[in-house]
């Protein structure tokens, strides 16, 4: 019995100095990258768009489901971590390829109801070396319920050896989104992530945290050759996030002390 290749999505593209730039300047930061520069750690996340047509999005902004991400009949999409491992240095201003694949895609019954979780694997390779392997794990799940209690997110812990506070305003999410073609809703529609997915306000991307923490990993501990991050409460754009690290582990936390997000270098 012949078994069904994996659906691929290869594409192609020249990693662009200025829109690197861009998001360095979005950030607060000097726009101080040029062609032949390395790229700075997930800033692959700037590249490497797949646009689709009004017609075949998601209420919520995103492509439809069904081709590269299988359909698992659940409409809120989170991406809820990831892996990375940095084999060699990706160079600004010449073309790289990014090949994904769907390596799992499994339904599951939580406490909040079903829920379905669905990890993507990137390579991307540039003059035919390969330079990062990425793992994406989303998660799927229901419209929240009226009413419904929320979960009790973990908490974070009271001491770091080192810690930043910043926040993120309506802006700097939209341009975060502009920049990364991330057209979910949450991000930049407020009565959308209040009325259909319930949330408190804006939701600051999870990518957006998880390249904060990179980049206090890289200026503390030297060049990266492992990181991992895992999403466990939402932040609001109307938070103050506290940016911490102990070690090798890294962490958000919000302004009540709940933990937002976990990660390892």
């Amino acid at each position: 019995m012949q078994t069904a290749p994996i659906p691929e999505l290869r594409q192609s593209d020249v990693l662009d100095p200025a829109r690197a730039c861009a998001l360095k300047v979005a950030l607060g930061q000097a726009a101080d990258l040029s062609s032949g520069d390395q790229a700075p750690p997930f800033f692959h996340q700037l590249y490497f768009w797949d646009p689709v047509a009004p017609n075949g999005l998601g209420r919520d902004g995103h492509p439809k489901v069904g081709g590269l991400i299988p359909d698992m009949g659940l409409p809120r999409r989170m991406w809820a971590g990831g892996r990375l491992q940095f084999h060699s240095a990706l160079r600004l201003g010449r073309r790289a390829e990014r090949v994904s694949v769907c390596e799992q895609a499994t339904a599951k019954t939580g406490r909040t109801g079903p829920l379905a979780f669905v990890t993507l694997r990137h390579e991307i390779w540039q003059d035919g070396v390969l330079c990062i392997s990425e793992w994406q794990d989303l998660v799927y799940r229901e419209d929240p319920k009226p009413n419904a209690p929320r979960p009790t997110p973990p908490r974070a812990p009271q001491e770091a050896d080192a810690q930043y506070s910043r926040e993120f305003d309506a802006t700097v999410l939209f341009r975060y989104s502009a920049l990364t073609f991330n057209g979910h809703r949450i991000h930049y529609d407020q009565p959308y992530a209040r009325d259909v997915e319930g949330y408190d306000g804006l939701v600051v991307h999870g990518p957006l945290l998880a390249h904060c923490l990179m980049e206090m990993a890289e200026a503390e501990l030297g060049p990266l050759a492992h990181f991992s991050f895992r999403a466990t409460a939402p932040l609001m754009h109307h938070e103050k996030a506290v940016f911490c690290r102990a070690g090798r582990s890294f962490w958000v936390a919000g302004p009540d002390g709940r933990m937002c997000m976990t990660a390892q270098a």
